[in-house]
């Protein structure tokens, strides 16, 4: 059974069938879910499909693209919904100057003004970072309390890039995008990374990997990409699912 570690079930594109959907999961070999939040209103839906399927968790956070849309109320609010018994983390956070959809500095403050809420709730957190790793790290730098309380999400760096985030203690997360033909940085990491900081996820509805690439994602999609990251490894896919699974437990502090 595998551990997708952060999908996106809240978006419009799982209003067709949501449920029929979720209510799949076993079957297809998937046993438990985060939904990560991305604003106020996803990190509320995250929240009542947790209640309503009990191997869904969520997460709670200002994706960098709504992180103009960030202020005190709606933290305050955050901060009440982050002492939910199934919340499990803050995130998704970060950084995205790919896209620049909040402005850089406005991005960097809310980054840092939610690393500081993690702190104080005793949080782990999720961390999205798009072309701007530099940043990020000076950022989290301020804040070792995430040393080894976070997960860079969608890893994408290099091998160098990741013994630097590895060295500080910080977990990594794959989708099924290291099927893609330019994803050999990402393989590379993927396979040398100590699998005890190694997490897999879908990032559902997006990254579907080969070859539903460009199609709905979702974590029935897991067992497909999976096979390849753990003959990279030289592992057993059931191997690599009960170790990610624990990881994933660990990181987010699940006890069933």
């Amino acid at each position: 059974m595998f551990f997708d570690t952060h999908a996106h079930y809240d978006d419009e594109r799982f209003d067709a069938d949501r449920d029929e959907l979720l209510s799949s999961m076993a079957e297809a070999g998937i046993s438990l879910i985060v939904n990560a939040g991305c604003n106020l209103e996803t990190s509320e839906a995250g929240c009542k499909m947790a209640e309503r399927y009990p191997f869904i968790y969520f997460s709670a956070g200002f994706h960098p693209h709504d992180a103009k849309a960030m202020n005190s109320d709606s933290v305050q609010k955050m901060r009440e919904l982050l002492k939910h018994e199934k919340a499990v983390a803050v995130g998704e956070i970060g950084l995205d100057y790919h896209y620049d959809n909040s402005p850089r500095d406005v991005q960097r403050a809310r980054f840092a003004e939610q690393l500081e809420l993690a702190q104080e709730l005793g949080k782990p957190v999720i961390i999205h970072e798009r072309e701007a790793f530099e940043d990020a790290m000076n950022i989290l730098s301020d804040f070792p309390y995430v040393y080894n309380r976070s997960v860079f999400h969608c890893f994408s760096g290099d091998w160098q890039a990741a013994r630097r985030v590895l060295d500080l203690g910080f977990m990594l997360s794959f989708t099924g995008a290291i099927t893609f033909k330019n994803a050999a940085a990402s393989m590379e990491v993927a396979t040398r990374a100590p699998i005890d900081r190694l997490m897999l996820e879908t990032d559902a509805p997006y990254l579907a990997p080969v070859p539903f690439r460009g199609k709905r994602n979702d974590s029935r999609n897991i067992p497909i990409y999976a096979p390849r990251l753990a003959a990279a490894r030289g592992i057993s896919v059931e191997e690599l699912a009960e170790r990610t699974m624990e990881n994933g437990k660990r990181f987010f502090n699940i006890k069933i």
